[in-house]
C-alpha cells in the first residue's frame, strides 16, 4: 500500500562548533525537496533542550530524533510514519541500531553495546514491558508530539551531557514519564538506522566516564514510576541489589579487572548507580523535586 503523508527535516543547532549554520543555510539557498529544512538554534546546552525546541517547532504529529552520527536508511520516515499509524497506542517508539564501527571493539564488548545506543533486538516489533525496565535510546527514537507535551516536564531533571560532565540518562527520562501516563513504548525493526562510533569512544578515557554518568544519572529513572512514599523503601532495595551485584562482581573478576576494559566498565556503572542517589542531592538536582 501506498503511504501519503507529508514530512520536514529540523536541524537544532545546539551551540556546535563546526560551521552548522553555514552548512545548512547552503543547503537551504539549493532546497529542491517537497519537505522543508529548517534551522533552529539552541543556547541551553544539554540533548534535552535541543529535543524541547525540536518538539516545539515540528508542525506534525510524529516527531523522529536523529543524533549527528545517525544515519538512517532510505525507507526510515515511511517505517516510522506506517508503525504509528499502526500501532495508535504507542507514544514513542525505538529504531533498529546497527553499529558502524571505525574499528572492531574487544570480542566482549557485546554486553555493554547497548548503551552506546546499538538496539538489535531481532526482527519484529517489540513491546517494551514497564516491568523489566528497559526502553530504547533516543537515537532514532519517534515520539507523537501530542504526547511529549502532555506527559513530559518542562524543566526535566536530566539534561543531557555537557562540557565536564557526563551526567545523562535524560532520554530515558522523558520516556520514563511517557510509559507512567499510561502511553505504550515499542521497538520497530523496520526503522533502521546505523551508528557512527569512532575508535575514540572505544577508548577508556571516554568509557569510563561514560558509564560514570549512565549510573549516577540512574536514581531518576529509577524513581519516575515509584510514588513518592514509597521511594524511601525503593532507594532501599536499590541499594541493597546494587552493593550485592558490586560484590558478585569484585568477586568474579577480582585477578582480571584491571586489564578488562569492559568489566571495568560494568564495575563503574554498577558503583555510580549506587551513588546517584546522593551526587544527584549533592549536586542540587533533586531540589524541590518528589
Amino acid at each position: 500500500m501506498r503511504l501519503t503523508f507529508s514530512w520536514e527535516i529540523i536541524v537544532v543547532d545546539n551551540n556546535s562548533t563546526d560551521n552548522t549554520a553555514q552548512v545548512i543555510k547552503s543547503y537551504q539557498e539549493n532546497w529542491q525537496c517537497s519537505y522543508p529544512l529548517k534551522y533552529c538554534f539552541e543556547a541551553q546546552q544539554g540533548a534535552a533542550y535541543a529535543r524541547k525546541l525540536a518538539v516545539k517547532e515540528a508542525r506534525g504529529g510524529l516527531i523522529g530524533f536523529l543524533d549527528d552520527d545517525n544515519y538512517p536508511t532510505p525507507t526510515w520516515v515511511s517505517a516510522a510514519y506506517a508503525f504509528g499509524e499502526q500501532h495508535p497506542q504507542a507514544g514513542a517508539y525505538g529504531s533498529q541500531i546497527h553499529p558502524d564501527w571505525e574499528v572492531e571493539p574487544p570480542t566482549n564488548f557485546r554486553r555493554i553495546a547497548p548503551f552506546l545506543a546499538i538496539t538489535e533486538r531481532g526482527k519484529l516489533p517489540l513491546f517494551y514491558e514497564p516491568k523489566k525496565k528497559l526502553l530504547p535510546p533516543s537515537a532514532g527514537l519517534v515520539v507523537r508530539k501530542e504526547v511529549w507535551l502532555k506527559s513530559v516536564p518542562n524543566q526535566p531533571i536530566l539534561t543531557g551531557r555537557v562540557t565536564g560532565n557526563m551526567l545523562t540518562g535524560e532520554d530515558l527520562e522523558m520516556l520514563c514519564y511517557i510509559q507512567k501516563a499510561g502511553w505504550e513504548i515499542w521497538y520497530n525493526p523496520e526503522m533502521e538506522i546505523f551508528h557512527k562510533i569512532p575508535k575514540s569512544r572505544l577508548q577508556k578515557d571516554y568509557l569510563i566516564p561514560f558509564f560514570r554518568g549512565i549510573g549516577l544519572s540512574r536514581y531518576v529513572t529509577r524513581m519516575v514510576n515509584v510514588k513518592y512514599y514509597h521511594k524511601p523503601f525503593a532507594l532501599l532495595a536499590y541499594t541493597i541489589n546494587d552493593l550485592r551485584k558490586i560484590i558478585l562482581h569484585l568477586h568474579k573478576y577480582r585477578n582480571n579487572r584491571q586489564k578488562d576494559l569492559v568489566a571495568a566498565c560494568e564495575l563503574q556503572l554498577l558503583l555510580s548507580s549506587l551513588e546517584s542517589p546522593f551526587y544527584l542531592w549533592k549536586n542540587g538536582y533533586l531540589k524541590g523535586n518528589k
